[in-house]
């Protein structure tokens, strides 16, 4: 008798767009593994100093945070290789501020196990 290994755990990208576009920091937060870690490189938090996220807790509130924010998100592309996925962000705030992130993310099992997103913040206010 011939055993297969079962295949590798796919990525929801329809759990990360809901999560995204309805700004449900919960349904964002199951697609991380436990010890999951997550970087953010941005104009204060710069390469050389990213800020870092390990595990679920400190995940899980930095997205109650951002997805808690009276704005817009929207998954504008999402590319899953193997066991890698990467998307493209786009938020606004109500006074017409954006934000643009891109993130790369390495998965286990259908689960991100390390995340580094970079984000761009309009400097000048909005649409001027």
């Amino acid at each position: 008798m011939t055993t297969m290994a079962s295949p590798a755990a796919a990525f929801d990208t329809r759990a990360l767009r809901e999560g995204i576009e309805r700004r449900d920091a919960e349904a964002l937060l199951a697609l991380y593994a436990q010890d999951a870690e997550l970087r953010v490189v941005d104009r204060t938090t710069q390469p050389s100093h990213p800020l870092v996220m390990h595990g679920l807790e400190e995940i899980g509130a930095m997205l109650a945070d951002v997805y808690g924010r009276e704005m817009t998100h929207k998954l504008e592309q999402v590319v899953v290789q193997d066991d890698h996925v990467a998307f493209l962000e786009s938020c606004r705030y109500p006074d017409g501020v954006r934000v643009l992130m891109a993130s790369m993310a390495d998965l286990r099992d259908g689960r991100i196990v390390d995340q580094t997103s970079v984000q761009a913040w309009d400097e000048t206010g909005p649409e001027q």
